[in-house]
């Protein structure tokens, strides 16, 4: 197994594209809720060129629902989808020790339009799904999501809230690792491709999650999540700037 990447190259892989992005994202009250998972149980799941990226060597598996109220093409600010909540379904990845980013096993969105759009242009395992996101004040965020169509059952309930400041996280701790990454990978079947995303650090916020009850890891094939998430954090926005996928 190739060393993963090192403390420079993740942090590399926040700088700006040189290119012009071809949308515009508000991703809001985001929830990352991980837990440990054993290498040799999502490893055989990733194409052939990507490796799996530990934190002292321990993998993880995230689940992260947040809502979008916005998409927009960057220069006209033109819509490109209505408003919509999503949730994914993860684990980290690289390629040889370089290119830190994200594998998505899921990704259940509301919207119709989002579903296909994103499925045709960057190849992700997008599903349509029912949704529902209710925040408190307090910034308490209530979830429920449910995949529409026939198969396994799919589905995410729970409530997050912050329970801390928020601060960017520290280049190098496990924090960072979770949350900061700025590039996702995906498969047509034939090549693999890689597209970029922007944004200001998370403001991100140590958290708690309850009654979280989930039927995505068994619907992707995975062992189950045992418990409740291990490690939970919260961000309450972030403007994005995404980019056009590359085959890699």
């Amino acid at each position: 197994m190739t060393p993963g990447p090192t403390d420079d190259e993740r942090l590399r892989a926040r700088e700006a594209p040189a290119e012009r992005p071809v949308m515009r994202q508000i991703w809001r009250h985001l929830g990352f809720l991980h837990w440990p998972i054993e290498a040799s149980a999502i490893a055989p799941l990733l194409p052939a060129d990507l490796e799996l990226d530990t934190y002292d060597g321990t993998a993880y598996l995230g689940l992260v629902p947040f809502t979008i109220p916005l998409s927009r093409t960057p220069r006209l600010g033109l819509p490109v989808a209505p408003p919509f909540h999503e949730v994914n379904l993860r684990t980290y990845v690289h390629r040889g020790g370089r290119d830190p980013g994200v594998w998505f096993f899921s990704l259940d969105a509301q919207s119709r339009l989002a579903v296909a759009g994103a499925r045709a242009a960057y190849h992700l395992p997008y599903f349509h799904a029912r949704m529902s996101l209710e925040v408190t004040p307090e910034a308490t965020v209530t979830y429920r999501s449910r995949r529409r169509g026939v198969g396994a059952p799919a589905e995410l309930e729970g409530r997050y809230a912050p329970t801390g400041a928020a601060t960017p996280a520290v280049p190098g701790s496990r924090e960072f690792f979770l949350a900061e990454r700025y590039l996702l990978y995906a498969w047509d079947g034939r090549r693999l491709s890689g597209a970029r995303v922007h944004h200001a650090p998370y403001p991100l916020q140590p958290a708690a999650a309850s009654d979280v009850r989930e039927t995505l890891t068994r619907a992707a094939g995975l062992t189950p999540s045992a418990g409740p998430p291990a490690l939970v954090h919260y961000a309450r926005e972030v403007d994005v700037r995404i980019y056009r996928p590359h085959h890699v």
